[in-house]
């Protein structure tokens, strides 16, 4: 077999292959045992047709195409190894010549990963926000937690804002009762805009017994997005009592014995998440930096399955969970379905430029991932998927996907290389130390948009 490299653009190359007639041999003798077990032929027995028998019941050229099919994929895959491709998708395959018992030839488009060249780095700044935690985020951080230790205490009055009712509901479009419409007995407390938009209004004023009819778009069921007339009826009212601020609430609500603690310990939690927050702002300015040093082509094909890949996502999987369509979403957003395109375009475009740079790190930083490391991530992956581990490792191990998890933490550790070469200040002035950050961090953050199927620049064989 002969095969040569033609590079049609810095994401594109065409494969042109000549394969020896005999190099075919393997893939003839599999051709007419095939066909032996699919026909019958009077006369002899099942399997044991001669090929010269075959070829005149059936054709040499049915056997020829079975052979040629079979073999197809063996000989694209030794002209990518032997050219050092690194292949992206499928490749447009074309028969070019097939003459009987002298020659194959073929070409086979495909899009590779583009040569990138990583620059420094090493003079990357970027600034973000300082951790500050003032008293007023730490009072509202004990009152949050003083509000999940209230009481509830029926009044015979009229519902006030911050009462907690108890009510039923019945919602009508078009002046027919829902099937998903109706519900009983239904806890509320007013204000926290956890129902449908109106019931404050609706509600308030009305005591035990009373009753009022809005209207609302629904936000869920059969009928989400829809206009209903909606009947509301109070059957009790009650009002939420809240534990005194003292050391006996600090006790009650935490392993502390005084408030004071209490507040400490507050400020600390809220301390470590701003860190967090701040690191992950961090990674994701320098990704950005490291994006617009580095010229990346992105191949066309590619980038429009990632889009529908994108799409098809957020249509089948998010919206259709919420009982939404893409055009009521649109809507909701506020963006016309051109604008909606152009971002995900402009996303799509960033996550495989992201990949493609992050891998090229890797590689030129000969970073490895352990068992421990790739554990670990397994473990969060897990956890935010709502599975069990194991439940999880078997789930990736059957699909396939051990590979696109060692990648994902590769680029996390990749990114992480970057920021902490990077110069990081906070609003202050103050170079902030990521050194010692936790790379599990990085490689759940910033590097999350990179992790697209459409970008896994896994090798396809299949022609």
């Amino acid at each position: 077999m002969k095969s040569a490299v033609e590079t049609l653009n810095p994401t594109r190359v065409r494969l042109t292959v000549e394969v020896p007639f005999e190099e075919l041999k393997d893939s003839l003798d599999a051709a007419y045992k095939k066909i032996n077990q699919q026909v019958t032929v009077k006369g002899f027995r099942k399997g044991k047709i001669p090929a010269r028998v075959i070829d005149q019941r059936f054709g040499r050229g049915a056997v020829l195409e079975e052979a040629v099919n079979d073999a197809l994929p063996k000989f694209y895959t030794e002209a990518v190894n032997e050219a050092e491709l690194n292949v992206l998708g499928q490749p447009e395959v074309d028969i070019t010549e097939l003459k009987d018992n002298e020659t194959l030839n073929f070409t086979a488009e495909v899009d590779v990963r583009p040569t990138i060249e990583i620059p420094d780095y090493s003079g990357i700044e970027v600034e973000v926000d300082a951790v500050e935690v003032s008293d007023e985020d730490v009072d509202k951080a004990v009152e949050e937690l003083r509000a999940r230790f209230a009481s509830t205490s029926p009044v015979e009055r009229a519902a006030e804002d911050g009462d907690v009712v108890t009510i039923d509901l019945e919602a009508k479009v078009d002046g027919e009762v829902l099937e998903d419409g109706v519900a009983k007995d239904v806890s509320y407390t007013i204000g926290s805009g956890e129902l449908l938009e109106g019931i404050d209004d609706a509600v308030k004023g009305l005591e035990a017994g009373g009753e009022a009819t809005f209207t609302s778009e629904l936000k869920g069921g059969s009928a989400a997005g829809k206009e209903s007339e909606v009947t509301v009826k109070v059957t009790q009212v009650a009002k939420r009592e809240l534990p005194e601020l003292d050391d006996d609430f600090a006790q009650l609500a935490s392993e502390f014995d005084t408030l004071d603690e209490l507040k400490a310990d507050s400020r600390k939690r809220l301390e470590n998440m701003k860190q967090f927050d701040q690191a992950t702002q961090a990674q994701e300015r320098v990704l950005e930096k490291l994006l617009e040093l580095v010229e990346v082509p992105v191949p066309e094909k590619l980038l429009a399955d990632e889009i529908q890949t994108r799409k098809h996502n957020l249509v089948n999987h998010q919206l259709g969970q919420m009982g939404l369509d893409l055009a009521k979403y649109l809507e909701i957003q506020g963006k016309t379905e051109e604008e909606f395109d152009a971002e995900t375009k402009e996303q799509a475009e960033k996550g495989i430029k992201t990949q493609f740079v992050l891998d090229e790190l890797v590689n030129k930083e000969k970073l490895n991932v352990n068992q421990e490391e790739l554990t670990e991530h397994l473990m969060r992956r897990a956890q935010s998927s709502g599975m069990s581990p194991d439940q999880f490792a078997q789930a990736v191990v059957e699909g396939g996907q051990v590979p696109m998890l060692v990648g994902e933490v590769a680029r996390g550790k990749a990114l992480a290389v970057v920021v902490e070469a990077a110069t990081v200040k906070d609003t202050k002035g103050e170079v902030i130390d990521l050194s010692d950050g936790d790379e599990e961090e990085t490689d759940e953050s910033a590097t999350a948009e990179a992790d697209a199927p459409a970008a896994s620049g896994e090798d396809k064989t299949e022609a």
